[in-house]
């Protein structure tokens, strides 16, 4: 994917025809009055890509914050592109419902510009029902665009085995740190995007020695590194904040391009190649904030 002219304003074509930014916004662990306060900074700097989740328990005020922005600014709604999630597969009923209530929240939008499942977790049979029903609400017009989050290689093949229409995107914990080749290539190779939830590694690797010296290097933090390498890699980094001056930073990652040498040296500090119990022990930190164990189920 080229790098070239990337910009605030890039996006990706989906395997659908829909358009998506490039650049995300995160609303995870965030307050109602916080992830509104700050979805009104995102998006007053730029940023076009809004994800929440029915699990956040903030789809409404996010959803407020984007009709305040664009009533006070005139901005067309059809620019912002709002995404949230189906919190568990429990079946087609149980997921109807999910849909309905989420659409309840953020009724004054008219759609769900994307529809993720938040996880694997429930089962083949559930999965199956799950995504028939997230299908029927696209059909009816309620969803734009359809996708999973934290699916493993074997959900995938699982998907693309039934003859459903694939997701757009897979949503997963990607970073230097945890690269999931396995995963990121089967998504390529079935023209399906990739998100990274969690782009900054929750800032837990902020000081490694590689992520200092080529942030001194490129006069820029660590944060806007991980991020820039997120871009590069050709995924979707959805970084989060509450501080204003860090939703601002995070976005200024396109006005400098890291080397193909200095992607191949932040791809290699991979922590978590295998999920044997090694792996575990080398990298105890990361395997608490990632969902790894979901790829198993």
């Amino acid at each position: 994917m080229s790098n070239v002219n990337l910009s605030i304003n890039s996006t990706i074509k989906l395997n659908d025809g829909n358009e998506i930014p490039r650049l995300g916004f995160g609303v995870y662990e965030m307050s109602g009055s916080e992830a509104y306060e700050s979805v009104m900074v995102a998006l007053e700097q730029g940023y076009r890509l809004i994800d929440t989740a029915a699990w956040y328990g903030n789809e409404r005020e996010c959803s407020k914050a984007v009709l305040d922005f664009c009533s006070n600014t005139g901005t067309p709604r059809s620019s912002i592109f709002y995404t949230t999630k189906l919190q568990s597969n429990k079946g087609s009923i149980a997921t109807k419902r999910a849909i309905e209530a989420s659409l309840k929240k953020c009724a004054g939008l008219g759609y769900i510009d994307l529809y993720l499942v938040h996880s694997p977790l429930g089962g083949p049979q559930k999965r199956k029902e799950s995504w028939e029903s997230i299908l029927e609400a696209k059909e009816a017009g309620n969803i734009r665009s359809v996708g999973v989050s934290n699916y493993g290689v074997d959900h995938l093949t699982e998907m693309i085995a039934s003859g459903y229409e694939l997701p757009v995107v897979n949503q997963v914990d990607l970073h230097p740190f945890m690269t999931r080749d396995a995963i990121v290539e089967l998504c390529r190779e079935s023209n399906i995007a990739l998100q990274a939830w969690a782009p900054l590694v929750r800032g837990e690797r902020f000081q490694h020695p590689t992520i200092l010296e080529l942030a001194h290097h490129h006069s820029k933090t660590p944060a806007q590194i991980l991020i820039r390498y997120s871009l590069q890699s050709g995924f979707i980094p959805l970084p989060k904040s509450t501080h204003r001056d860090r939703i601002i930073a995070n976005k200024d990652v396109f006005d400098f391009e890291l080397s193909d040498e200095e992607m191949k040296r932040l791809h290699a500090l991979d922590e978590c190649t295998s999920l044997l119990p090694s792996a575990i022990w080398r990298a105890p930190s990361l395997m608490r904030l990632s969902s790894i164990h979901l790829f198993q189920i």
